[in-house]
């Protein structure tokens, strides 16, 4: 679970990630993150309701990674999926990059 790259260019340079505890229970559209940047501050809510597996905690130290890999090394944590039905209400990359286009 992270950012898109089109969501870290919204955001412009990222200063701040507060992260998920491993072990962490989160359920689909909860708060389970924060980032800052030097633009805004955002809560991020987990796509899909799980168990925290791993964080990022590289991203403690260099949150800037997201802005250069937001889709690669910036991923934020892992979730083991408890449902595996709550995948059909997300959207696919080319539903979302043609939302995404639509909010400039």
């Amino acid at each position: 679970v992270g950012i898109s790259d089109f969501a870290q260019g919204q955001l412009g340079d990222v200063v701040f990630i507060e992260l998920p505890s491993v072990g962490k229970v989160v359920v689909q559209g909860e708060e389970v993150a924060v980032i800052e940047s030097v633009k805004a501050a955002s809560e991020i809510y987990s796509p899909i309701s799980g168990e925290g597996i791993e964080v990022n905690e590289a991203l403690v130290d260099q949150p800037g990674t997201v802005n250069e890999a937001a889709e690669g090394e910036g991923w934020f944590f892992k979730l083991k999926l408890a449902d595996l039905s709550e995948l059909d209400d997300l959207m696919d990359g080319d539903d979302y990059t043609t939302y995404a286009s639509k909010e400039d």
